[in-house]
């Protein structure tokens, strides 16, 4: 898939996502096989920015390319002057949240409460993809309730503005992330523009990410919360979508690896403060792929340094005594 003139290595994306795609994670995930992953969304608002957490994502030192920055308003001019300053600090890509379901999002009708206004939707894309000279891009949802999917409309106007790629979630502002995501809408809207599409939505196998291309005919699959703590999600539907075989699952030396690394990154990208507290989640995520992890999170969320957490990895994964030729971990779990 191409954006702008950025050639993805494959199809796979890492979807935005609120508190969990820093720096670090973005990273991973691409190391592991995402050819794509866009950042945290910012606030569009330049008066938010003196914060170490509006700071910390804004800070893409290292990342591999492209690097793509998501910026959330309701202004055109404000997100218009946000997509500038964001391209002044390292962006490739500006991406349009217009798919956030929060409420803190949408009660200031940003995010996909713009999907009631498209006349706004309009303005707004019309004012960033003005404002820079990078590709610009748009995530949305299939619209703001079922009576109201207008996804395909959105597309139309995506397209007339100049957006260079289109990102749909198979849900509705309404939906939040209740039942299942329907794909029949993303296949509408691929069917009536030519720019890239991007489905996302419950895909959480290798086996449903080539059933939502072939469904939907999208250029390309985002995956957000299935790479929670399985962040190797992203290689194993690369391999299949290529070869048409699955990947063995990770065995526990390598979920080790893994881990620990992470660990690091987030202790070094946040610090010994901040840290052990973002670590806390990520832990809690990975050790629902492991045996016995439960006790593992219980010990990493009574404990608050980098040392702490690191030993105590480092001890659990000790105790479960892998031998040098490990059995994969898919086996171990159905022992």
């Amino acid at each position: 898939m191409q954006v702008g003139p950025y050639i993805l290595h494959n199809r796979l994306a890492v979807a935005p996502m609120a508190g969990v795609t820093d720096r670090p994670f973005r990273q991973l995930c691409k190391a592991l096989g995402a050819g794509y992953a866009v950042s945290e969304m910012t606030a569009s608002d330049t008066r938010l920015w003196n914060t170490d957490k509006s700071r910390r994502r804004r800070d893409h030192d290292g990342e591999v390319e492209p690097v793509a920055v998501q910026i959330a308003g309701t202004e055109p001019v404000q997100m218009a002057e946000a997509a500038r300053l964001n391209v002044a600090h390292g962006a490739q890509i500006i991406d349009i949240n217009m798919g956030c379901p929060a409420k803190k999002v949408c009660n200031v009708a940003a995010g996909s409460a713009l999907l009631r206004d498209e006349v706004k939707v309009a303005a707004i894309l019309d004012a960033v993809v003005a404002a820079v000279d990078v590709p610009v891009t748009l995530k949305i949802r299939t619209g703001w309730d079922h009576a109201h999917r207008n996804a395909v409309r959105i597309a139309r106007i995506a397209e007339a503005a100049g957006i260079r790629a289109l990102a749909v979630h198979g849900r509705t502002r309404a939906d939040l992330y209740n039942g299942a995501a329907e794909y029949e809408t993303i296949a509408a809207v691929k069917a009536v523009i030519s720019i890239p599409v991007i489905a996302n939505g419950d895909i959480d196998t290798p086996e449903k990410a080539k059933r939502v291309l072939d469904r939907t005919g999208a250029d390309a699959v985002m995956i957000g919360r299935a790479a929670l703590g399985r962040p190797w999600i992203f290689r194993e539907i690369d391999h299949y979508l290529q070869t048409g075989t699955k990947l063995p699952a990770p065995d526990l030396t390598e979920i080790r690896e893994i881990l620990t690394a992470h660990l690091g990154a987030l202790h070094a990208f946040y610090g010994d403060r901040t840290g052990p507290r973002v670590a806390r989640k990520h832990v809690g995520w990975y050790s629902e792929t492991i045996p016995g992890g439960a006790r593992l999170r219980a010990e990493v969320n009574a404990l608050d340094t980098p040392e702490s957490q690191r030993d105590a990895v480092e001890r659990f994964f000790d105790r479960l005594e892998i031998p040098t030729n490990s059995v994969p971990l898919d086996q171990r779990l159905a022992a």
